[in-house]
């Protein structure tokens, strides 16, 4: 009887635990199938309050999905983003980190990680985000946005180099931004005053720091004194790459022509390849109405640099001179895209149009003329006052005693 007794109890043991088995088994499924249904209710209740702008009930509605599934990178990323727009930069920061852990090639969400990063004083975790997410986005506002803040680590670390290679992109980005030209002004005239501190400080008495000195003469409008820098650096260096050529320019300002001229070919003489010293010596020859003189010259500048604005423009007039406007057309139009706010290019092919009987091209260019014209008084009338301002200076507080 023993022998049969216990393989039937083994039978029986066997099968309740398959039932049960079975069992635990519905329930689980039940319980999964009951879960995912939750999850997607939530999710559709979020993206619907997200369509009419209720971002705090959508905002709970994505954080009862992460609640239930932690791995759900849609609740994740959405609710990162709404926290972040919200402001609650430490809220907002896991749920970004979680959805790039999730899925790494998310590059906006990287970047609005490293803003919260930032934010939190997180700086060398902010500065790898925004870097390495900045090449991927293709959202310009946002790419723009991440650009600034990533400027702002780097000027506060006084990398002003790196700082200089994000602004460059962002203004090939955005030419006219104001935000991306002061920040490019701050960086490169920082930079500026640093590098001429440095070389005064480590070589004060050599060619190059007097050059530098005359350039500040110049932009000081001391043309007296920049022009005797320059003879004091030639002095020291005869063929100083440059130094001709500036000289030459501060002689011209002063009216002083014979002697620029010898200076602009003492520059060709010393950098065979300055265009700049052959469109000036093209201009001489033009004002001399010796026009295959200043056709040779131009010819000669637009062959080293076929983009360069006085060539084209220096080219133009003397096929205006030669009664050849349809020749001028191109060059002129060549000369405004590289100076598009200089009313003078404007004015000069409005002409051109208006011989060329092109009167509806000839409005529209005198339009612009005009346009460029008013603008450019308004900002002659700003940096007057700004200098002025300079010139007057703070009052002295000592004074008042």
């Amino acid at each position: 009887m023993c022998p049969t007794r216990g393989p039937r109890l083994t039978r029986q043991l066997v099968s309740s635990l398959i039932l049960a088995f079975f069992l635990l088994t519905a329930s689980w499924a039940q319980t999964a199938a009951e879960k995912q249904q939750q999850i997607e209710t939530h999710l559709r209740q979020a993206r619907e309050f997200l369509q009419d702008d209720r971002t705090d009930l959508a905002a709970r509605e994505l954080s009862a999905v992460v609640a239930l599934d932690p791995g759900n990178l849609e609740a994740r990323s959405n609710l990162g983003v709404l926290l972040f727009f919200r402001g609650d930069f430490s809220q907002a920061a896991p749920q970004l980190r979680a959805a790039l852990d999730l899925q790494p090639d998310l590059f906006r969400i990287q970047a609005l990680l490293g803003m919260c990063e930032k934010r939190m004083g997180q700086a060398d975790r902010a500065e790898s985000d925004l870097r390495q997410s900045l090449p991927h986005l293709a959202d310009e506002k946002l790419k723009v946005a991440a650009g600034l803040e990533l400027i702002e680590l780097y000027f506060a670390a006084g990398d002003l180099q790196k700082a200089a290679g994000v602004v460059s992109g962002l203004r090939e980005l955005k030419p006219a931004d104001p935000e991306i030209l002061y920040t490019s002004y701050r960086i490169y005239s920082t930079l500026a005053d640093e590098a001429m501190l440095g070389l005064l400080m480590s070589a004060p008495t050599s060619a190059r720091a007097h050059q530098l000195m005359a350039h500040e003469l110049a932009r000081s409008s001391d043309a007296k004194g920049s022009i005797a820098q320059y003879r004091q650096a030639l002095q020291l260096n005869p063929r100083l790459p440059g130094a001709h050529f500036e000289l030459a320019e501060m002689l011209n300002s002063v009216s002083d022509p014979d002697a620029a001229q010898q200076e602009y070919r003492a520059a060709l003489a010393t950098q065979p390849y300055d265009e700049r010293a052959e469109c000036r010596l093209g201009e001489i020859a033009l004002r001399a109405n010796d026009l295959k003189q200043a056709s040779a010259r131009f010819s000669r500048a637009l062959q080293l640099q076929p983009h360069d604005t006085d060539a084209s423009l220096g080219m133009a007039r003397v096929k205006v001179a030669m009664n050849q406007p349809a020749d001028a057309v191109p060059l002129l139009e060549s000369a405004i895209k590289g100076e598009p706010y200089d009313p003078a290019l404007r004015y000069r092919l409005a002409a051109v149009y208006r011989a060329l009987g092109r009167t509806e091209d000839a409005h529209r260019e005198f339009a612009e003329f005009q346009r460029l014209t008013e603008m450019k008084e308004k900002l002659d009338r700003i940096f007057a006052e700004m200098r002025v301002q300079l010139k007057v200076g703070p009052p002295d507080s000592t004074a008042a005693k």
